[in-house]
């Protein structure tokens, strides 16, 4: 007889709870920062702003994870690096650069074609190839995406939009795969602090090398019709959809998986079209609340499609006991 514990149970379940708190916080970002782009803002300097906030934040809190374990930050400092420069400055300031030439909806939707991506890079780089439960998981939710973006009406496309929403789609892929390295032991906090920091630090040097387009104002953002001052909704980019978001990502990458965390994030469009709905007056139709369906019900069979692990078994008295 087998005792199988209830660990696995409770990190699934945490893993979840981490994903969906995620992607409900990166969802909100497209919204928020259009109110600041129409005001004059450059992608730019909305990212810097966001980001460097995040990395104030969280420099504290991941200090304080660290102790002890600073030998873990030496030896990931490449991994930091990467994840800071693409999983997080280059995914955020092309979804951003995006959003100022086209709707949030296909933006997101080509961002979030990553999924995909983690699943080939799996396959290819370890050897993980996908199963049928997989593969028809990820066309479900492909299916729901669309049906949610509602780009079946012919909806046209800018160009460069497309292109840099591409651009958010590598960094997304990269933040997907990094996330989910349990064997680095950094812990969450560090890994989001350490990376937030090293975007700020990097974007911050293009801008002042004039490389990056650095562009502010005071004027309000207009949300629904509302205009709220213009630190409103940066410190709901830096604390919500940057700070909150990142750690929680990791959080639930070292628990379900950096292919299962990935198609979960695909909430992340239902909450960009909710946010689109609520702060930009972009009702969704009952086509896109299908769509909705559709991507939880690939998220659930793609988790269907797994590999199992091995239950834990304790060991059992002997008969003279």
């Amino acid at each position: 007889m087998t005792i199988v514990t209830d660990d696995s149970s409770r990190r699934l379940a945490s893993g979840l709870g981490f994903a969906v708190l995620s992607a409900a916080s990166f969802g909100l970002s497209g919204s928020l920062a259009r109110g600041l782009l129409d005001g004059g803002w450059s992608p730019g300097a909305v990212v810097l702003v966001r980001i460097g906030l995040a990395a104030a934040v969280l420099a504290l809190p991941a200090a304080l994870a660290l102790r002890g374990r600073w030998g873990a930050l030496r030896r990931n400092t490449g991994l930091v690096a990467v994840y800071g420069l693409l999983a997080v400055g280059a995914a955020q300031f092309c979804y951003f650069s995006a959003v100022a030439r086209m709707p949030v909806g296909p933006a997101l939707l080509i961002e979030y074609t990553a999924p995909a991506a983690v699943v080939g890079w799996l396959w290819l780089r370890h050897g993980q190839r996908p199963g049928r439960l997989t593969a028809a998981g990820a066309a479900l939710a492909a299916l729901g995406l669309v049906l949610v973006l509602d780009l079946l009406t012919g909806t046209r496309l800018d160009t460069g939009g497309v292109l840099w929403a591409l651009g958010a789609m590598v960094g997304a892929t990269t933040y997907f795969v990094l996330s989910a390295e349990e064997g680095t032991g950094l812990p969450p906090l560090a890994l989001a602090g350490g990376g937030l920091l090293v975007a700020a630090l990097a974007l911050g040097l293009l801008g002042l090398a004039g490389v990056l387009p650095l562009s502010a104002g005071t004027a309000p953002a207009v949300y629904a019709g509302r205009a709220v001052p213009w630190w409103v909704p940066l410190l709901g980019l830096g604390l919500v959809t940057a700070a909150v978001a990142y750690v929680a990502g990791i959080a639930a990458g070292r628990r379900l998986g950096s292919r299962l965390a990935s198609f979960v994030a695909l909430l992340e469009v239902v909450a960009g079209v909710a946010g689109a709905w609520l702060l930009l007056g972009e009702l969704p139709r009952q086509v896109q609340l299908l769509g909705g369906v559709l991507v939880v019900a690939g998220v659930v069979v793609v988790k269907l499609g797994e590999p199992r692990p091995a239950p834990a078994a304790l060991p059992q008295p002997s008969p003279a006991a």
